[in-house]
Protein backbone atom coordinates (compact mmCIF):
# COMPACT_ATOMS: atom_id res chain seq x y z
CA UNK A 1 0.00 0.00 0.00
CA UNK A 2 1.49 3.36 -0.92
CA UNK A 3 2.36 5.44 2.36
CA UNK A 4 1.42 9.40 1.41
CA UNK A 5 3.87 11.37 3.79
CA UNK A 6 2.99 14.85 4.96
CA UNK A 7 4.00 17.21 7.74
CA UNK A 8 0.85 16.96 9.81
CA UNK A 9 -2.43 15.10 9.91
CA UNK A 10 -5.76 15.46 12.19
CA UNK A 11 -7.96 12.48 12.75
CA UNK A 12 -11.83 14.06 13.15
CA UNK A 13 -13.20 16.89 11.82
CA UNK A 14 -15.91 17.89 14.98
CA UNK A 15 -15.08 21.59 16.87
CA UNK A 16 -11.76 20.48 18.22
CA UNK A 17 -10.58 19.03 14.90
CA UNK A 18 -11.79 22.11 12.93
CA UNK A 19 -9.89 24.45 15.32
CA UNK A 20 -6.73 22.91 15.04
CA UNK A 21 -7.06 22.49 10.97
CA UNK A 22 -7.69 26.17 11.29
CA UNK A 23 -4.74 27.34 13.48
CA UNK A 24 -2.35 24.64 11.40
CA UNK A 25 -3.62 26.63 8.23
CA UNK A 26 -2.74 30.19 10.02
CA UNK A 27 0.58 29.01 10.70
CA UNK A 28 1.29 27.94 7.27
CA UNK A 29 0.97 24.03 7.17
CA UNK A 30 -1.35 22.48 5.23
CA UNK A 31 -2.86 19.35 7.74
CA UNK A 32 -4.70 16.44 6.49
CA UNK A 33 -8.08 16.57 7.80
CA UNK A 34 -9.70 12.96 8.02
CA UNK A 35 -13.13 12.06 9.68
CA UNK A 36 -14.74 9.25 10.32
CA UNK A 37 -18.55 10.57 9.65
CA UNK A 38 -20.00 10.86 5.97
CA UNK A 39 -20.41 14.49 6.48
CA UNK A 40 -19.81 17.72 8.55
CA UNK A 41 -21.18 18.19 12.04
CA UNK A 42 -19.01 15.52 14.51
CA UNK A 43 -21.25 14.38 17.54
CA UNK A 44 -23.68 17.17 16.52
CA UNK A 45 -24.90 15.16 13.84
CA UNK A 46 -25.66 12.02 16.10
CA UNK A 47 -27.92 14.21 18.61
CA UNK A 48 -31.38 13.49 19.17
CA UNK A 49 -33.74 15.58 17.08
CA UNK A 50 -35.93 16.57 20.21
CA UNK A 51 -32.37 18.81 21.20
CA UNK A 52 -33.69 21.98 19.27
CA UNK A 53 -31.54 25.57 19.53
CA UNK A 54 -33.77 26.78 21.99
CA UNK A 55 -32.69 23.54 24.73
CA UNK A 56 -28.79 23.87 24.14
CA UNK A 57 -26.89 26.40 26.40
CA UNK A 58 -24.60 27.75 23.75
CA UNK A 59 -22.76 26.88 20.71
CA UNK A 60 -19.16 28.12 20.55
CA UNK A 61 -18.40 29.94 17.47
CA UNK A 62 -15.30 28.33 15.57
CA UNK A 63 -12.42 30.41 15.15
CA UNK A 64 -12.31 33.18 12.42
CA UNK A 65 -15.82 32.88 11.30
CA UNK A 66 -19.04 33.97 13.58
CA UNK A 67 -21.97 32.00 13.39
CA UNK A 68 -24.63 33.60 12.27
CA UNK A 69 -28.10 33.67 14.90
CA UNK A 70 -30.51 30.99 14.19
CA UNK A 71 -34.11 32.58 13.76
CA UNK A 72 -35.98 29.63 14.43
CA UNK A 73 -34.79 28.33 18.39
CA UNK A 74 -37.00 25.28 17.27
CA UNK A 75 -34.54 23.79 14.38
CA UNK A 76 -33.04 20.88 15.70
CA UNK A 77 -29.08 21.26 16.72
CA UNK A 78 -28.39 18.14 14.57
CA UNK A 79 -29.44 19.89 11.60
CA UNK A 80 -28.11 23.82 12.61
CA UNK A 81 -25.17 22.79 13.69
CA UNK A 82 -23.74 20.46 10.75
CA UNK A 83 -24.66 22.95 8.47
CA UNK A 84 -22.35 25.39 10.20
CA UNK A 85 -19.89 23.26 10.51
CA UNK A 86 -20.04 22.85 6.74
CA UNK A 87 -19.99 26.43 5.78
CA UNK A 88 -16.99 27.00 8.07
CA UNK A 89 -14.81 24.27 6.31
CA UNK A 90 -15.91 25.32 3.29
CA UNK A 91 -15.32 29.26 3.78
CA UNK A 92 -12.10 28.68 5.49
CA UNK A 93 -10.77 26.21 2.65
CA UNK A 94 -10.40 23.23 5.06
CA UNK A 95 -10.32 20.15 2.39
CA UNK A 96 -11.90 17.02 4.86
CA UNK A 97 -11.47 13.86 3.99
CA UNK A 98 -14.36 11.40 4.44
CA UNK A 99 -15.70 8.70 5.78
CA UNK A 100 -12.48 7.51 6.74
CA UNK A 101 -12.01 5.51 9.63
CA UNK A 102 -8.49 4.75 11.51
CA UNK A 103 -7.91 2.19 12.80
CA UNK A 104 -4.04 2.60 13.87
CA UNK A 105 -1.43 5.14 15.00
CA UNK A 106 2.22 3.66 15.36
CA UNK A 107 5.57 4.87 15.41
CA UNK A 108 6.95 4.87 12.08
CA UNK A 109 10.34 4.98 10.32
CA UNK A 110 12.16 8.72 9.49
CA UNK A 111 10.83 9.87 12.85
CA UNK A 112 6.92 10.12 12.05
CA UNK A 113 3.76 8.61 13.49
CA UNK A 114 1.63 6.65 10.87
CA UNK A 115 -1.70 6.85 10.58
CA UNK A 116 -3.84 3.16 8.57
CA UNK A 117 -7.11 3.75 7.91
CA UNK A 118 -9.56 2.23 5.58
CA UNK A 119 -8.10 4.82 3.09
CA UNK A 120 -4.91 4.00 2.95
CA UNK A 121 -1.64 5.75 5.44
CA UNK A 122 -0.32 8.58 6.23
CA UNK A 123 3.26 8.73 7.82
CA UNK A 124 3.08 12.47 9.37
CA UNK A 125 5.88 14.09 11.57
CA UNK A 126 2.69 15.56 13.55
CA UNK A 127 -0.72 14.28 14.85
CA UNK A 128 -3.53 16.06 16.34
CA UNK A 129 -6.20 13.81 17.87
CA UNK A 130 -9.32 14.76 17.98
CA UNK A 131 -11.69 12.44 18.10
CA UNK A 132 -14.07 13.21 20.78
CA UNK A 133 -16.02 11.00 22.80
CA UNK A 134 -19.32 10.30 21.41
CA UNK A 135 -18.67 6.96 19.96
CA UNK A 136 -17.91 5.59 23.12
CA UNK A 137 -20.78 6.06 25.72
CA UNK A 138 -20.05 4.99 29.38
CA UNK A 139 -22.69 2.75 30.40
CA UNK A 140 -22.03 1.44 34.21
CA UNK A 141 -22.23 -2.23 35.82
CA UNK A 142 -24.54 -2.32 38.59
CA UNK A 143 -25.52 -6.10 39.74
CA UNK A 144 -29.09 -7.20 38.24
CA UNK A 145 -29.14 -5.05 35.24
CA UNK A 146 -28.72 -8.81 32.88
CA UNK A 147 -31.67 -9.51 34.57
CA UNK A 148 -33.63 -6.74 33.96
CA UNK A 149 -37.28 -7.17 31.87
CA UNK A 150 -38.10 -3.40 30.68
CA UNK A 151 -35.49 -1.45 28.36
CA UNK A 152 -32.43 -0.06 28.65
CA UNK A 153 -30.80 2.53 26.74
CA UNK A 154 -27.56 4.97 26.71
CA UNK A 155 -28.14 8.95 26.12
CA UNK A 156 -26.88 8.56 22.95
CA UNK A 157 -29.24 6.39 21.48
CA UNK A 158 -32.46 8.75 23.05
CA UNK A 159 -34.18 10.35 20.14
CA UNK A 160 -36.90 12.06 22.00
CA UNK A 161 -40.15 11.63 24.70
CA UNK A 162 -42.86 10.04 22.56
CA UNK A 163 -41.35 6.86 22.27
CA UNK A 164 -41.89 6.51 26.72
CA UNK A 165 -45.03 7.59 27.22
CA UNK A 166 -46.91 6.21 29.77
CA UNK A 167 -43.50 4.49 30.71
CA UNK A 168 -42.25 4.74 34.12
CA UNK A 169 -38.34 5.98 33.46
CA UNK A 170 -35.36 5.99 35.79
CA UNK A 171 -32.74 8.69 34.49
CA UNK A 172 -29.50 7.98 35.92
CA UNK A 173 -26.86 10.70 35.53
CA UNK A 174 -26.45 14.21 36.73
CA UNK A 175 -25.60 16.17 33.99
CA UNK A 176 -26.65 18.15 30.90
CA UNK A 177 -28.10 14.99 28.73
CA UNK A 178 -29.95 14.13 32.07
CA UNK A 179 -31.47 17.31 31.92
CA UNK A 180 -32.56 17.36 28.37
CA UNK A 181 -34.25 13.67 29.34
CA UNK A 182 -36.19 14.78 32.02
CA UNK A 183 -37.32 18.24 30.34
CA UNK A 184 -38.76 16.30 27.90
CA UNK A 185 -40.40 13.32 29.73
CA UNK A 186 -42.47 15.28 32.39
CA UNK A 187 -46.04 14.81 31.46
CA UNK A 188 -45.26 12.28 28.78
CA UNK A 189 -43.79 9.36 30.79
CA UNK A 190 -46.29 7.68 33.82
CA UNK A 191 -43.23 8.77 36.07
CA UNK A 192 -39.83 9.65 36.12
CA UNK A 193 -36.47 8.84 38.45
CA UNK A 194 -33.98 10.90 38.71
CA UNK A 195 -30.65 8.97 39.97
CA UNK A 196 -27.37 10.46 40.35
CA UNK A 197 -23.84 9.55 42.40
CA UNK A 198 -23.26 12.70 43.61
CA UNK A 199 -25.93 15.56 45.09
CA UNK A 200 -26.29 17.96 42.22
CA UNK A 201 -24.60 21.63 42.53
CA UNK A 202 -26.37 24.26 41.28
CA UNK A 203 -25.22 27.20 40.47
CA UNK A 204 -27.15 30.22 39.91
CA UNK A 205 -24.15 32.55 38.20
CA UNK A 206 -23.66 33.60 34.38
CA UNK A 207 -20.79 31.21 34.06
CA UNK A 208 -18.63 34.02 32.42
CA UNK A 209 -15.12 33.72 30.86
CA UNK A 210 -13.07 32.97 34.09
CA UNK A 211 -15.79 31.09 36.00
CA UNK A 212 -14.87 29.33 32.17
CA UNK A 213 -11.33 29.58 32.45
CA UNK A 214 -11.23 28.04 35.87
CA UNK A 215 -13.30 24.79 34.97
CA UNK A 216 -11.29 23.83 32.52
CA UNK A 217 -8.00 24.46 34.35
CA UNK A 218 -9.16 22.12 36.94
CA UNK A 219 -9.80 19.32 34.63
CA UNK A 220 -6.35 20.47 32.81
CA UNK A 221 -4.31 19.51 35.87
CA UNK A 222 -5.55 16.01 35.99
CA UNK A 223 -4.66 15.13 33.03
CA UNK A 224 -1.18 16.70 33.66
CA UNK A 225 -1.22 14.46 36.17
CA UNK A 226 -1.70 11.18 34.07
CA UNK A 227 -5.34 10.45 35.62
CA UNK A 228 -8.17 9.79 33.70
CA UNK A 229 -10.12 12.90 32.85
CA UNK A 230 -12.98 14.07 34.43
CA UNK A 231 -15.80 16.15 32.05
CA UNK A 232 -15.41 19.99 32.53
CA UNK A 233 -19.49 19.78 33.77
CA UNK A 234 -18.42 17.68 36.55
CA UNK A 235 -16.40 20.89 37.87
CA UNK A 236 -19.36 23.21 36.88
CA UNK A 237 -22.54 22.07 38.30
CA UNK A 238 -25.50 22.60 36.82
CA UNK A 239 -26.74 26.03 35.58
CA UNK A 240 -30.43 27.35 35.37
CA UNK A 241 -30.61 26.93 31.49
CA UNK A 242 -34.21 26.85 29.70
CA UNK A 243 -33.76 22.74 30.00
CA UNK A 244 -33.02 22.82 33.47
CA UNK A 245 -36.01 25.19 34.15
CA UNK A 246 -38.15 23.27 31.83
CA UNK A 247 -37.35 20.30 34.03
CA UNK A 248 -38.14 21.88 37.31
CA UNK A 249 -41.38 23.16 35.93
CA UNK A 250 -42.30 19.72 35.27
CA UNK A 251 -41.12 18.37 38.95
CA UNK A 252 -39.10 15.81 37.30
CA UNK A 253 -35.98 16.89 39.47
CA UNK A 254 -36.36 15.25 42.50
CA UNK A 255 -33.09 13.44 42.77
CA UNK A 256 -32.20 10.25 44.48
CA UNK A 257 -29.27 8.56 45.72
CA UNK A 258 -27.58 5.94 43.76
CA UNK A 259 -29.33 2.69 43.87
CA UNK A 260 -27.45 -0.60 44.67
CA UNK A 261 -29.07 -3.32 42.44
CA UNK A 262 -31.34 -3.55 39.33
CA UNK A 263 -34.54 -6.19 39.94
CA UNK A 264 -36.72 -7.14 36.86
CA UNK A 265 -39.07 -4.80 37.28
CA UNK A 266 -37.47 -2.02 39.15
CA UNK A 267 -34.60 -0.60 41.05
CA UNK A 268 -33.52 -1.36 44.77
CA UNK A 269 -31.71 0.43 47.50
CA UNK A 270 -29.20 -0.78 50.55
CA UNK A 271 -31.95 0.78 52.83
CA UNK A 272 -34.75 -1.22 52.17
CA UNK A 273 -36.25 1.10 49.33
CA UNK A 274 -37.75 -0.18 46.08
CA UNK A 275 -39.04 1.86 42.90
CA UNK A 276 -41.03 0.34 40.08
CA UNK A 277 -39.05 1.33 36.44
CA UNK A 278 -39.87 -0.18 32.85
CA UNK A 279 -36.75 1.58 31.63
CA UNK A 280 -33.40 3.08 32.68
CA UNK A 281 -31.81 6.14 30.52
CA UNK A 282 -28.28 5.64 31.29
CA UNK A 283 -27.52 9.60 31.13
CA UNK A 284 -23.82 8.89 32.52
CA UNK A 285 -21.59 10.50 29.99
CA UNK A 286 -18.92 9.46 27.40
CA UNK A 287 -15.03 8.36 27.60
CA UNK A 288 -12.44 9.57 24.87
CA UNK A 289 -12.41 7.23 21.61
CA UNK A 290 -8.86 6.19 21.68
CA UNK A 291 -8.42 2.63 20.77
CA UNK A 292 -6.45 3.63 17.81
CA UNK A 293 -3.57 5.42 19.89
CA UNK A 294 -3.28 2.05 21.81
CA UNK A 295 -0.30 0.91 19.88
CA UNK A 296 1.48 3.94 21.26
CA UNK A 297 1.52 2.53 24.79
CA UNK A 298 0.95 5.92 26.21
CA UNK A 299 -1.57 4.91 29.27
CA UNK A 300 0.26 5.56 32.80
CA UNK A 301 -0.23 3.66 35.89
CA UNK A 302 -3.09 5.50 36.68
CA UNK A 303 -5.21 4.99 34.08
CA UNK A 304 -4.78 7.81 31.82
CA UNK A 305 -2.76 9.69 29.52
CA UNK A 306 0.10 12.38 30.71
CA UNK A 307 -0.85 15.86 29.01
CA UNK A 308 0.11 18.69 28.91
CA UNK A 309 -1.98 21.19 27.64
CA UNK A 310 -2.43 19.15 24.33
CA UNK A 311 0.51 17.33 24.20
CA UNK A 312 1.14 13.50 25.33
CA UNK A 313 4.21 13.81 27.68
CA UNK A 314 5.48 9.98 26.32
CA UNK A 315 4.76 11.56 22.41
CA UNK A 316 5.79 14.57 21.29
CA UNK A 317 4.59 14.45 18.33
CA UNK A 318 0.90 13.40 19.40
CA UNK A 319 -2.04 16.75 20.08
CA UNK A 320 -4.60 15.10 21.88
CA UNK A 321 -7.60 17.26 21.26
CA UNK A 322 -11.07 16.31 22.93
CA UNK A 323 -9.48 15.11 26.14
CA UNK A 324 -9.83 16.31 29.42
CA UNK A 325 -10.08 19.59 29.08
CA UNK A 326 -10.36 20.22 25.41
CA UNK A 327 -13.49 17.37 25.29
CA UNK A 328 -16.04 20.25 25.88
CA UNK A 329 -16.83 23.38 23.45
CA UNK A 330 -15.45 25.43 26.77
CA UNK A 331 -11.46 25.16 26.13
CA UNK A 332 -11.93 23.63 22.55
CA UNK A 333 -11.15 26.47 20.31
CA UNK A 334 -8.11 27.96 23.21
CA UNK A 335 -6.83 24.70 23.19
CA UNK A 336 -6.99 24.19 19.21
CA UNK A 337 -4.31 27.10 19.02
CA UNK A 338 -2.20 25.42 21.62
CA UNK A 339 -2.31 22.16 19.74
CA UNK A 340 -0.95 24.46 16.82
CA UNK A 341 1.40 25.87 18.38
CA UNK A 342 2.70 22.80 19.65
CA UNK A 343 3.04 21.25 16.45
CA UNK A 344 4.54 24.11 14.56
CA UNK A 345 7.29 24.35 17.48
CA UNK A 346 7.63 20.59 16.96
CA UNK A 347 8.60 20.54 13.29
CA UNK A 348 10.56 24.12 13.70
CA UNK A 349 12.88 22.33 16.37
CA UNK A 350 13.24 19.12 14.39
CA UNK A 351 14.24 21.43 11.38
CA UNK A 352 16.42 23.38 12.95
CA UNK A 353 17.93 20.15 14.61
CA UNK A 354 18.43 18.45 11.21
CA UNK A 355 16.33 15.66 11.55
CA UNK A 356 13.16 16.80 8.89
CA UNK A 357 12.29 19.54 6.68
CA UNK A 358 9.21 21.40 7.29
CA UNK A 359 7.14 20.60 3.70
CA UNK A 360 6.14 23.75 1.90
Amino acid sequence: MNVKRTDVVVIGAGQAGLSSAYFLARYGLDPVVLDAADGPGGAWRHRSPSLTMDKIHSIFDLPGVRREPTADGRAPAALVVPAYYGDYERSVGLHVVRPVRVGAVTRGEDDRLVVASDAGEWAARAVVNATGTWTRPYWPFYPGGAGFLGRQLHYASYRGPTEFAGRRVAVVGGGASAMHVLSELGGVAAGTLWITRRPPVWRDDDFGEEARRDAVAMVEERVRQGLPPQSVVSVTGLGYTPVVLEALAKGTLHRLPMFSRIEPNGLAWADGRFEEADTIVWATGFRSALDHLAPLRLRTPGGGIQVDGTQAVAEPRLQLMGYGPSASTIGANRAGRTAALNVRRHLTATRASGQVAVTP
